[in-house]
């Protein structure tokens, strides 16, 4: 059954990266919208993408939708992936979607620095990502290397200094971060907050999702950006794919249209909808959390193929002990 519209047509199931309140406000729009109904499974984007692979072409999926570019293009590469519409595709501009056309540029996030000013001084941060690796900051310093988040970072590290650079780097941070490796983005923003710890690595929207949840006058760190195209300056891409094995392709691609149409992207820009404070990427969409407008970003140039599939930062993290 391959009904894109009408209340009786089958639901189509949508592999969730993203924070659960953000992908709930979107469905539930689409659907109303729409009359067809989603079903969410939300874990972490690299578990969902292995598990697209391990099922290959009986995935019961028919949409993913992913935190980073890494995961999608990891299954671009192995042909898992549908093309998209081109009409979905214009609504945001190209570099911040698939070379291939195999999945589209939905937000986007900037990594930044969330300090305690109790415990450092913003004079005393790094400017530069190459010294968290000083002496000086161990003890101070709050990584989560697990976090997907991370990855860009490392292959910005390896694309600027090379690989030997690399791992030496990362085995001195996660020796400075000892006692301070969390399992997400979350904890650091949290721990820096009480302040349990001095700085850490986060995106910016965990800094302002904190600040919604727990209110301005419980918030007790800030955050800064790295100096302008440092390889500690990134942007990372969220972006969503409709599965090649997917039995209700019409539905699913009507699902990708949403995400980047103006209300999809309204839903992203308003955080009283969607506690999102990502940055929206199509349809001309801009942000209304007081944030720094995406345009005025100074990040690391960096494309989506450079970005890759994640592979070679995960392996320099598995090598210098942070896997």
């Amino acid at each position: 059954c391959d009904i894109a519209s009408g209340t009786d047509s089958q639901p189509i199931k949508l592999n969730n990266g993203l924070h659960e309140q953000t992908a709930e406000a979107l469905v539930s729009a689409f659907e109303k919208k729409n009359g067809i109904t989603v079903n969410i499974r939300s874990d972490d984007e690299d578990t969902l993408a292995d598990q697209i692979v391990t099922e290959g072409s009986h995935s019961p999926a028919d949409v993913l939708y992913t935190e980073n570019s890494p995961p999608l293009e990891s299954l671009q590469a192995k042909g898992l992936l549908a093309r998209v519409d081109s009409s979905t595709l214009s609504h945001t501009t190209a570099k911040y979607s698939s070379p291939d056309g195999d999945w589209v540029g939905v937000s986007a996030r900037v990594s930044v620095l969330i300090y305690n000013p109790s415990l450092i001084s913003v004079s005393q941060l790094p400017t530069h990502v190459s010294q968290l690796a000083e002496a000086k900051y161990k003890g101070k310093l709050a990584l989560a290397p697990q976090e997907t988040d991370f990855q860009p970072i490392v292959t910005a590290y390896d694309r600027a200094y090379g690989k030997s650079a690399t791992l030496s780097w990362l085995k001195a941070i996660n020796a400075n971060a000892s006692g301070h490796v969390y399992p997400d983005n979350e904890t650091i923003a949290d721990e820096v907050n009480r302040g349990a710890v001095a700085f850490g690595i986060v995106n910016q929207y965990y800094w302002y999702r904190m600040r919604a949840e727990v209110g301005a006058s419980n918030v007790h760190s800030d955050i800064t950006h790295f100096a302008a195209r440092d390889p500690g300056y990134v942007v990372d891409v969220s972006g969503a794919a409709v599965l090649k094995s997917s039995t209700h392709q019409a539905a699913a691609r009507k699902f990708l249209a949403f995400l980047v149409s103006k209300q999809g992207q309204s839903i992203i820009a308003d955080p009283s909808k969607s506690i999102s404070f990502e940055y929206p990427l199509a349809s001309g969409v801009t942000t209304q959390a007081p944030e720094t407008p995406l345009r005025q970003l100074q990040p690391y140039p960096m494309t989506i193929a450079d970005l890759g599939t994640g592979a070679t930062a995960i392996a320099l993290m598995r090598e210098a002990g942070l896997l």
